[in-house]
Order: C-alpha cells, then structure tokens, then sequence
C-alpha cells in the first residue's frame, strides 16, 4: 500500500493518478540521443534532490531538461539552455496529455552535431517525454482521512462490514478493555460511514474524526 501523508486543502482531489516507479526511454533523433526518466515526486525539494544526482550522473551532457507537476498545483520547467520554448513546456505538456500529478520528467540531451530547428526540437522533446510516460506504470490514489474508533468486542463484526462496505483500510487494531482501530476511510465516503456508524453503534462506542490526511492506492 503506498500512503502519502499530506496537509489537506479544500483545493485537492479526491483521487489523481501518478506513475508509481522510475523508468527511462531513450529517443534517437538525427544523431542527438534524448534520455526521458520519469519520477513520482510530492515536493520541489525532492525534485532538487533527484535533479542534482541526474546532472552528476550526466555530468557530460548537453542539456537537462525538465518539468514537474505537483497535487498542490505547483508546477515547473526548464529549458536549460535549449532554444525558449522547445524543452520544459514541451515536457510539460506530455505530463498534463497523461492528466499525471505529483510527477517529474527530465529529459537528457547529448548533442550528435545536427541542429533540429526550435519546432523539430521541440517535438523531440514531447516525444521522448511521451514516450516514457507511455511506459510507465500508473496508479490511483485516493484521498483519504483517518477515523480513530473504539467499539465493544461484541461489535467488531458489524465495524468489519462497515470496513468492507465503504472499502476502508484497518491502519492499526489494538485488543484490551474494548476494540480500538485506526481507520483510513475516502473523504467522500465519511458522512455516509459517519452516519452508519452512529446508527449501528451504541453510546458506549467513541469515534475521533482526526486531521490526518493521505492519499492511498486502494
């Protein structure tokens, strides 16, 4: 299960899909070689982080290309030297044709001696960043909000049919006086399980509605 915490915004979605794994493609194109990688990052401080290695990988290269776009709607480009407009927004658009958040490409350029042209070039770049979007392998993740409750041992199947019916993820479970567990339950799902959970369940039984917030691959 991969679970990404996050500070929730009434701006986000309820679900975007990522690409879940590194993967690279590389496009000849009239001698110059374009190495697309793909990354799932979730903050402009990862991307550094991963773009500093890249360059030193790539220490000999012509040209690093990026973009990156981020669940929080943040988003950049760069065309790092390349002729304005023909690298980043082209790369860009390739993350946005996928309709992919939180995810990064960066585009490696050794040049063979064979100028493109801005509009060539440009192709090239949406291409090789197509290309390995293409490839990579894509998920869902849900917004989801963590429930704390505390139920009556004699109840448990009932809050297991809950569990089941709105597709909730058990995070934790603790058995002593009474059932506790740590419920990762969809935000469109949680005034309906409220409202289930409050008919079915006696007073005796506590429920905390806490301020943690993820997206999970259900």
């Amino acid at each position: 299960m991969l679970k990404i915490s996050c500070e929730y915004q009434s701006s986000f979605p309820e679900q975007f899909v990522t690409v879940s794994e590194f993967k690279e493609f590389t496009l000849k194109e009239k001698s110059s070689s374009f190495i697309a990688q793909v990354f799932r990052v979730d903050s402009p401080e990862q991307f550094d982080e991963i773009l500093s290695e890249v360059k030193k990988k790539y220490f000999d290269a012509s040209h690093h290309c990026f973009a990156y776009r981020l669940i929080n709607n943040r988003m950049k480009y760069s065309d790092d030297g390349e002729p304005h407009g023909s690298a980043g927004i082209r790369i860009l658009n390739a993350i946005d044709h996928y309709n992919l958040n939180d995810v990064a490409v960066i585009v490696i350029r050794y040049f063979g001696g064979t100028k493109l042209g801005v509009g060539p070039l440009g192709k090239a770049y949406f291409n090789a960043a197509n290309l390995v979007l293409e490839k990579a392998k894509k998920i869902n993740l849900f917004l989801c909000q963590r429930v704390d409750v505390e139920i009556n041992f004699n109840h448990i199947n009932y809050l297991h049919q809950l569990v089941k019916n709105f597709n909730i993820i058990i995070e934790d479970s603790n058995f002593s006086n009474n059932a506790s567990y740590k419920l990762l339950i969809k935000r469109e799902y949680l005034e309906k399980f409220m409202a289930d959970f409050q008919n079915i369940f006696n007073s005796t039984s506590v429920i905390i509605i806490t301020k943690e917030f993820f997206y999970i691959q259900l």
